[in-house]
């Protein structure tokens, strides 16, 4: 038997997106309600920035140009300057040499598995690349196409729905062989959000271990309260600096331009080096009018802030219809509700059930996981539901299915 987790697998189209296997669920079932609503995709529909257009006709002569690929001094420039204002590095970023652009954060984070993989030399071993559980398919992708095994780490309500760094530290041979260790905060579909504590012991490990720490921060900038701490935050104040870390952010979240396909990865100034080099055989680049109007967003925060509290006002709905059903509690960050649906069976059956009788869809948690050796797969009983339409169309999809039953 092959197996299930391979490049083979990956390439005779075996392994399945989460998108797909709902497409299968609910194939040919009619959705119970004349107006369905779509709550699967995590695409922003808030208000992108009014500039962007006018940004990209002011460079419409760099369409004639190859654009850099390792990025305009304006734009690394642009999202240094960011990150100084973001997490209190002013003046600690060196754009030229700790910061990549990229065309969104999913194609850095594929990429980077690449050089991560390359610098583990491991005679007889198979590289491993750990990932949480539930993870972004990218992860999982670059694991197999740079031949690694992944190794998936559960982040469920019991480990604060981030990794348990405690069980991953008292495992040494597994630590001598990773490659790199991709961590989400705040965490995709939880919402839970890295203490400034967790991300420097993991960060530790890494270095303990001379593997790369990729923390995928692509939700940084949707929170309630206190904003999350950033991973070159916490790097910043050690002897090492930046060494071992990667972080990836894009304008898709944070500005609702996910097709401006605008990301950058930022840290480790050795790493990033090969990972341009990696890029420049086999990376597209970022077309120089689109890198002219991420630097221009990249500047501006106002925008930013409205679409922050437009987010706060669909949790304050979520909170009004759900109460405490579901397990619902307001997440730190991110804009996805994780609902354990366990009242009236696994997610996966809560989905159909939604769709067939409210005409609401819904992906399953089951979907956004791997299932371990035992059996157990830690969205099972969950339902990511992704607040990206109105708050008004938010209440009623919420409304419709509140009081469902087994």
């Amino acid at each position: 038997m092959s197996d299930p987790l391979s490049l083979a697998a990956l390439a005779d189209g075996t392994i399945l997106s989460p998108f797909s296997r709902l497409r299968q669920l609910l194939d040919g079932v009619e959705p119970g309600h004349e107006k369905p609503i779509d709550l699967t995709l995590g695409e922003p529909r808030e208000t992108m920035p009014p500039f962007v257009a006018a940004k990209i006709a002011e460079a419409e002569a760099l369409f004639a140009k190859y654009p850099p690929i390792r990025g305009s001094d304006e734009l690394r420039g642009a999202i240094a300057d960011w990150i100084g204002r973001r997490f209190n590095l002013a003046g600690v970023i060196d754009p030229a040499r700790e910061v990549l652009p990229c065309n969104g954060s999913r194609e850095g984070l594929f990429y980077a598995a690449f050089p991560a993989v390359g610098r583990k030399r491991l005679p007889g071993q198979r590289p491993a690349i750990l990932m949480c559980n539930p993870f972004y398919q990218a992860y999982l992708g670059g694991a197999l196409a740079a031949g690694a095994e992944p190794v998936f780490l559960d982040a469920t309500a019991a480990t604060g729905h981030l990794p348990d760094l405690d069980t991953l530290e008292a495992n040494p041979a597994l630590l001598a062989r990773t490659a790199a260790l991709y961590l989400c905060s705040p965490a995709n579909p939880q919402g839970a959000v890295a203490s400034p504590a967790y991300i420097a012991r993991a960060l530790a490990l890494a270095r303990a271990h001379d593997f790369l720490l990729f923390f995928d921060e692509c939700y940084s900038e949707i929170y309630s309260g206190t904003p999350p701490t950033g991973a070159l935050e916490v790097a910043a104040k050690t002897q090492e600096r930046f060494k071992n870390l990667v972080v990836f952010n894009s304008l898709s979240k944070r500005s609702n331009l996910p097709g401006l396909r605008s990301g950058f990865s930022a840290g480790d100034g050795d790493f990033l080096a090969t990972l341009f080099e990696v890029r420049n055989l086999i990376g597209p680049q970022m077309p120089g009018p689109i890198q002219h109007a991420s630097a221009a967003v990249w500047a501006e925060e106002q925008h930013v802030t409205a679409n922050r509290l437009s987010y706060s006002r669909k949790y304050d709905v979520a909170g009004e219809v759900l109460g405490s059903r579901f397990g619902y509690h307001r997440p730190e960050g991110g804009f996805f509700l994780w609902l354990d649906m366990s009242q009236i069976g696994n997610g996966a059956h809560a989905a159909l059930t939604l769709w067939k009788r409210f005409g609401v869809k819904v992906i399953p948690g089951a979907y956004l996981a791997q299932t371990g050796a035992d059996g157990t797969n830690p969205g099972e009983n969950y339902i990511r539901v992704a607040l990206v339409h109105d708050a008004g169309t938010i209440r009623e999809a919420l409304e419709r299915f509140v009081h469902v039953s087994a």
